[in-house]
């Protein structure tokens, strides 16, 4: 079911842009969130680490030159280096955040990038609107198959 899903949530997410004009955190980032929907602290984490990212970059901002393909790179570049130090340096801090994981190296990259371009509420919504459509149809799925 996982590929049906993550598929269905790509179809899922361009008729949202299609119909809306809105990112839901990127193309396949919707997808990918559905897939660990039985884990909200990987979403969360994933979520958090895309907000850090955006915030690295608004800094970052006032002193490099980013824009176009740089700012994407730079955002993907950060989500990455998050995701490493959340994945390894996390829990030798803190051993109960062993579930404060990231889904991907990418995926915080990518709703990085939707934050600055559209906004964070406006993002964020859109993510949550087109999760929620996919939780349903994922629910009537197994229940049917």
């Amino acid at each position: 079911m996982s590929y049906e899903l993550f598929f269905a949530g790509l179809l899922l997410s361009l008729l949202f842009i299609a119909v809306t004009g809105y990112y839901p955190g990127g193309i396949i980032v919707p997808g990918y969130l559905v897939l660990y929907a039985d884990q909200p602290l990987r979403i969360t984490g994933t979520i958090l680490a895309g907000l850090l990212a955006f915030l690295v970059y608004r800094l970052a901002s006032h002193y490099l030159i980013l824009f176009g393909k740089r700012r994407f790179v730079f955002l993907i570049l950060i989500s990455a280096v998050l995701s490493f130090l959340f994945s390894f340096l996390l829990p030798m801090i803190f051993p109960v955040s062993l579930e404060l994981k990231m889904i991907g190296w990418v995926i915080p990259g990518l709703i990085a990038n939707n934050f600055d371009r559209q906004g964070i509420v406006v993002t964020f919504s859109s993510m949550a609107i087109v999760l929620a459509i996919l939780l349903f149809i994922s629910k009537i799925y197994f229940y049917f198959f």
